[in-house]
C-alpha cells in the first residue's frame, strides 16, 4: 500500500507523549551538559577546513542518500516540495539550523516550527553516518548557492 508523505508522517508521528518529552529532555540535557554549544561529528559539515562539506567523496555519497531518502519531501532541488521545506533556505543555514538540528531531525522527527507542513517523522532506517553525509551534500548545496548564515538569526 503506497502512502502520501502526509499520510506516512502522520502514521510515524503518532510516538507516545512520554517517547517524544523523553527524547526532548535527552537533546536539552545534551546541549546543557555541553555549554550550549553544538559538538560537531569529525568530518561533519559545518564549513571548516577538513568539514564534511570540503570532501567530495562524502558529499557524492550524501547527495546519493538525499535522493533516496529526503528528495521525496525536500526536493530533488533541495527547493522543497507542496509536502517538505527547502533546505536552500537561510533558515536551514549552520547559524540557524546546525548540523545537530538534522541530527535531530532524522532521530526524533520534527513539529512544523517554520514552515506550514506535516509532522517530520523520525526516519529509523538512515543512520548517523548517512545523515553526515546527507548534511555535507545539503552544506555544500547551500554553500554554492550563498547560503551561508541566516541574517535574521544571531
Amino acid at each position: 500500500m503506497d502512502l502520501s508523505c502526509n499520510e506516512t508522517h502522520t502514521k510515524l508521528w503518532r510516538l507516545s507523549i512520554t517517547t517524544r518529552l523523553a527524547a526532548f529532555l535527552a537533546v536539552s540535557f545534551l546541549g546543557l551538559a555541553c555549554g550550549g554549544e553544538t559538538r560537531s561529528e569529525p568530518g561533519d559539515a559545518n564549513g571548516t577546513e577538513g568539514s564534511a562539506a570540503q570532501d567530495s567523496e562524502l558529499i557524492t555519497e550524501g547527495k546519493q542518500l538525499y535522493e533516496q531518502t529526503c528528495a521525496a519531501c525536500h526536493g530533488l532541488d533541495l527547493a522543497g516540495t507542496k509536502t517538505g521545506p527547502p533546505f536552500l533556505s537561510p533558515i536551514y543555514a549552520p547559524n540557524h539550523h546546525p548540523d545537530e538540528a538534522f541530527y535531530a531531525a532524522v532521530a526524533n522527527g520534527v513539529r512544523p516550527h517554520h514552515w506550514k507542513f506535516g509532522l517530520m517523522p523520525p526516519q529509523p532506517s538512515v543512520s548517523r553516518q548517512e545523515v553526515t553525509a546527507i548534511i555535507a551534500y545539503v552544506r555544500a548545496e547551500q554553500q554554492e548557492a550563498g547560503i551561508t548564515e541566516d541574517p535574521s538569526h544571531p
